[in-house]
């Protein structure tokens, strides 16, 4: 028996000599990342350590878990693997393909958000922070800003970090490696969210490798949530879930 387990051991050296560093670093960071992000910057952290506030864990969430997803890759790049950030997609790119393919994706998302909003349900659902956004506008820009900070976080470590790290070792297979935990954390959203988020994660992942920026799937992703949260309220709040 000891004797198997020196061979097996033996083999996997070998094989782990083969690793290349920088593809170990990413996959190993970003699971840790997101385990911080599942535990000590989820409402369920805020809850059980500050206040039973919903909206107050809104706010918490959105900005550690945005905070943590950026600082911790951003660290990871300049001093472990010690590369530029514009490499991972921290710049503009290519505008023009960046602008109008956000249009087009808009053009179609907002159609689409009307549609699926037209529910009790879904408009009982946004905002996540609660009833007391749909009466306070201060407080509904300050947690839309709250969520553009989490939106930055979001896509630099899914479209930027990940996404971009793993091209050079994967090619255009980084846009599937990248859409399957994108999906995953999408669970206990509603179904056709949930079902959307495997094209958009494709979608997205395209973008930003075309446009060799991340920036617009961030700006773009922040604007369908704030469309979701004021189309909720305006529904909400006039009572009206018609289509037309």
């Amino acid at each position: 028996m000891i004797s198997y387990l020196k061979n097996e051991l033996g083999k996997l050296k070998v094989e782990i000599k083969t690793l290349e560093l920088k593809p170990v670093v990413l996959f190993l960071s970003v699971s840790l990342i997101v385990f911080s992000s599942m535990t000590l910057a989820a409402p369920s952290f805020y809850y059980d350590h500050f206040a039973k506030d919903r909206l107050g864990s809104r706010f918490y969430w959105f900005l550690v878990d945005g905070s943590i997803m950026f600082i911790v890759p951003v660290f990871i790049i300049k001093l472990i693997l010690k590369e530029k950030l514009s490499d991972y997609g921290l710049k503009f790119g290519d505008i023009k393909f960046g602008l109008i393919t956000a249009g087009i994706f808009l053009a179609f998302m907002l159609p689409v958000v009307w549609i699926v909003s037209a529910s009790k349900e879904f408009a009982s659902t946004y905002p996540q922070g609660g009833a007391a956004l749909r009466d306070n506008f201060t407080l509904f820009i300050l947690y839309e800003l709250s969520i553009l900070v989490y939106m930055l976080g979001w896509e630099f470590l899914w479209r930027g970090y990940f996404l971009f790290g793993l091209k050079e070792k994967f090619g255009y297979y980084a846009i599937f490696i990248q859409m399957i935990p994108f999906f995953i954390l999408h669970r206990g959203k509603p179904d056709l969210e949930l079902f959307a988020s495997i094209f958009a994660g494709l979608i997205l992942g395209v973008q930003a490798l075309r446009a060799n920026s991340f920036i617009y799937a961030w700006i773009l992703h922040w604007i369908v949530m704030l469309s979701i949260d004021s189309i909720s309220i305006f529904r909400y709040t006039n009572n009206f879930y018609k289509i037309f």
